[in-house]
């Protein structure tokens, strides 16, 4: 349900935000959707360019098989009606970058269609309270990607780099079932989880591999929908939250004002931190759709449609697709929780950053420690840390092989938990040392002669009267006070667990 924003202290009537998404996302696939040519991040400008892609007269597309297993595998996954005969149209502009004059999409009747994500957010930022909501998918198109125009200030010129152009895409869209910027930021993320998680694309989106437009409108409850701005291109999704938020309330303040919300193209200015004018819509642009005459109906198949005489390498079929769809990360997280009994929230901790529940799947394999206990020092210290010097969990230069290593000694109570984050912090820096060198450089052992902890327990109460006689009193907190003591005396070197029960034994003699 839509949220309202409450606008009552002024006497009038709340408001209603509706927020909805075109997410295009580049298909993870070595060659172009039309032509051979090969897809790579930052190649020098126009190196990756065929006649096609330049719109060479004569040139014909021929479409990659690749792109179109990508759409049809992510469709699945956001639960689509995959369409056995989808059609390809010619989509009319004219721009630099642009070099046919018309861009290949799927206007009429695209490759999936009625679909819907899941996904989940906090409730005030309280990662324990999450709620799940639904957001419907209208459609799922193949297109190509238009070349990059670099405007160079200095010469007033603009340079036309083609080797975008033709990139094989998917466009996502999704109807205005969200309400902030909150919603669309979660709804990407799973989305984005979700590609990377089938291999359709990588979803980078500080490389432009998931680029995000927002349609944002506001209405007052029980009329009709405002009229819509669309900010174009967001590609961050800290950024999409902030861009949303902002358009959704500078609509607000201008309706409220007595102002008019054009239908216009803006632009999310991420240094200013607000959305500014691009181009009106006021004049609609005629973009004069038509068929593609150079590409026949794209026919898929299924397992009972499948002709028994077809040659299997040339055909796609849905169900053999659909059989080998991997576990999407709802599935994941759900597993996680099972199999080892951690919490919900973590799951998604552990999901969000790439890499960090195959390392902490990995630890748990080789430690004795309970996964529950596991998962604190992931979270807590790993995490914390790659997030301190800007690391992914990749780059860590702590494995999961040294880390099981430091748990296992604190396991078995050879050291204390105080003396493991000391061990850690010299394991940061990553000098090639395993923990057990580390303890035993630093004598970090856990005091195991117990006459002497027992002696040192004494002395302790020997001199801290007051506490000794607090305690006595039925004040039993004074007592973490002198674990503290013992605990500092020995360096870390002891066991709080034991320091405890000794304690207490002398004190209750």
């Amino acid at each position: 349900m839509a949220a309202l924003v409450a606008v009552a202290a002024r006497g009038l009537a709340p408001w209603v935000p509706v927020v909805g998404l075109e997410i295009h996302a580049q298909i993870s696939s070595n060659s172009k959707l039309f032509s051979g040519s090969q897809v790579q991040f930052a190649a020098p400008p126009n190196s990756l360019v065929s006649f096609f892609d330049a719109s060479l007269p004569g040139t014909l597309p021929v479409l990659n098989r690749r792109c179109v297993e990508a759409a049809v595998m992510t469709g699945l996954a956001l639960n689509c009606s995959i369409n056995k005969k989808s059609l390809f149209d010619r989509k009319h502009y004219f721009y630099a970058d642009l070099p046919a004059g018309y861009q290949i999409t799927q206007q009429r009747v695209p490759i999936a269609v009625n679909g819907s994500l899941s996904y989940s957010l906090c409730i005030d930022n309280k990662m324990s309270q999450m709620v799940t909501k639904t957001v419907r998918i209208k459609q799922i198109q193949l297109e190509q990607d238009s070349g990059k125009s670099l405007h160079d200030d200095t010469r007033s010129q603009t340079l036309v780099d083609l080797n975008r152009a033709g990139v094989g895409l998917m466009e996502v869209v999704m109807e205005p079932d969200m309400c902030c910027g909150e919603e669309a930021a979660a709804a990407v993320r799973e989305l984005q989880l979700i590609l990377q998680t089938l291999g359709s694309s990588q979803a980078v989106m500080a490389e432009g591999q998931l680029r995000v437009d927002a349609n944002v409108s506001v209405h007052h409850p029980g009329e009709p929908y405002g009229v819509r701005t669309e900010v174009k291109n967001i590609n961050s999704i800290r950024f999409l939250a902030k861009a949303i938020d902002y358009e959704i309330q500078r609509q607000i303040e201008e309706l409220e004002n007595g102002g008019t919300i054009l239908n216009e193209t803006r632009a999310f200015d991420s240094k200013l931190g607000c959305t500014v004018p691009m181009r009106d819509k006021e004049g609609k642009q005629d973009y004069r759709f038509m068929p593609e005459p150079n590409l026949p109906p794209l026919i898929l198949y299924d397992a009972k449609s499948l002709p028994a005489n077809m040659n299997h390498q040339q055909v796609i079929n849905i169900d053999w697709i659909h059989e080998r769809l991997p576990d999407l990360p709802s599935v994941k997280r759900k597993k996680l929780v099972e199999q080892y009994g951690i919490l919900p929230e973590h799951s998604f901790t552990l999901l969000n950053e790439d890499g960090l529940a195959e390392f902490f799947e990995s630890v748990v394999k080789q430690t004795q420690m309970k996964p529950k206990k596991v998962i604190g020092w992931i979270l807590k210290d790993l995490l914390s840390y790659l997030k301190q010097h800007s690391l992914t969990v990749k780059e860590s230069p702590v494995s999961s092989f040294l880390l099981a290593d430091l748990l296992n000694l604190l396991e078995k109570k050879e050291i204390s938990s105080t003396a493991a984050k000391q061990v850690l912090a010299e394991l940061w820096k990553g000098e090639g040392k395993t923990p057990l060198e580390i303890v035993k450089e630093q004598k970090l052992e856990l005091l195991q002669d117990q006459k002497e902890l027992e002696q040192i327990c004494q002395a302790v109460i020997d001199g801290h009267k007051n506490e000794v006689m607090a305690i006595k009193a039925g004040n039993p907190k004074v007592l973490n006070k002198l674990i503290g003591l013992v605990q500092k005396k020995t360096e870390g070197r002891s066991n709080p667990v034991l320091v405890k029960q000794l304690l207490e034994k002398k004190l209750s003699g």
